[in-house]
């Protein structure tokens, strides 16, 4: 934890900077905070930028300041959360094993105080929990984890929970998924305050090889294959791969598979958690993103060769799974993006 090095960046942004605290109720998962601190880092260590830095802290509920991490490091906190005073621009709670198991009063208080407070509130992992114990959560999106998804619903049945993409925007309040996703939430942080080529920069500075949009989905379709153990559906997986352009019903996915569709369509659900429908539109979609990745192809051309049929059909899959359109996804990602400010 390189305490000496936040502390220099808030005397070089100056009173100007945007305050960012991040908050811990350990046990604490590490990289939920080295990922997005080193983020806002990145940003204070741009030469010739034009807009405030960022100002950042480190907070928690422990009175010593020291967070017991999961890996078995121990991290220094500025403060103890009682000892925040002033503005505080965004308020981002981090994950790991205390926010599920801890419940305190007095920590729901402060955040229900803080959310009207500050400009943006965010969560990180298992950060979600906290929120949802305070109320702060109930009638709104979220999410956090894939594995926590079902935890967090049944504890919290007023919480919308989506246990998809990257990260959920609803209203000023932002939930993330596991680890690496509090990177790029944190990155989303900076392209609203900064644009597109401040955060692009960023993520090229920390080698992060893709800044994914928040609709993104957590893991692969093909990865939920893979997690099957089937053999008949692994198989199968490779046969999609290689004939996205085909009309996958289910009855030719059965036929492949050699099962009778209702028996296929039972199976295939059970064993992973989707329909077949659902997870043919999601490979679709990977090999399209992938496509508007690395090649110059049309909309059209890649929208036949993925199955969609035509690029109308295609950016109604994209903004129904992605909210985004693939015109803005290669923007965004593609080869010779600009990364222009939209």
């Amino acid at each position: 934890m390189a305490k000496r090095s936040v502390s220099k960046n808030i005397e070089k942004t100056g009173s100007t900077s945007r305050r960012i605290v991040l908050f811990s109720v350990p046990p604490a998962m590490e990289l939920d905070i080295i990922g997005p601190m080193s983020v806002f880092a990145a940003v204070n260590n741009m030469k010739n930028l034009l807009h405030p830095g960022y100002e950042i802290e480190l907070a928690t509920s422990e009175r010593d300041r020291v967070i017991a991490g999961l890996l078995g490091f121990s991290l220094p906190a500025h403060r103890h959360y009682r000892e925040i005073r002033g503005n505080v621009d965004t308020l981002l709670v981090v994950g790991g094993t205390g926010p599920m198991t801890v419940r305190d009063a007095s920590v729901s208080r402060w955040l229900s105080v803080m959310a009207s407070k500050v400009r943006r509130l965010g969560t990180i992992c298992s950060g979600s929990f906290l929120l949802a114990e305070a109320g702060l959560l109930n009638g709104r999106r979220a999410t956090t984890h894939w594995a926590l998804t079902r935890e967090l619903a049944s504890r919290y049945p007023e919480v919308i929970v989506d246990p998809n993409p990257i990260w959920v925007q609803d209203g000023n309040i932002y939930t993330s998924a596991g680890v690496t996703a509090g990177m790029d939430l944190a990155l989303w942080f900076v392209e609203e305050d900064h644009g597109n080529a401040v955060a692009l920069a960023v993520a090229k500075e920390l080698v992060l090889f893709l800044r994914r949009p928040g609709g993104q989905a957590q893991f692969s379709a093909s990865l939920s294959v893979q997690a099957s153990g089937r053999k008949p559906l692994l198989e199968l997986q490779v046969w999609i791969k290689e004939n996205l352009h085909r009309n996958l019903s289910i009855e030719t996915l059965a036929a492949q598979a050699a099962m009778s569709p209702r028996n296929f369509a039972r199976v295939f659900t059970r064993e992973l958690g989707i329909t077949p429908a659902r997870y043919i539109e999601q490979i679709r979609l990977e090999a399209a993103r992938q496509q508007l990745e690395q090649t110059g192809k049309s909309l059209e051309e890649i929208a036949s060769s993925c199955g969609f049929g035509s690029a109308e059909l295609m950016r109604r899959a994209f903004l129904r799974s992605l909210e985004i359109t693939p015109g803005r996804y290669r923007d965004h990602f593609g080869p010779s993006s600009t990364m222009k400010t939209r």
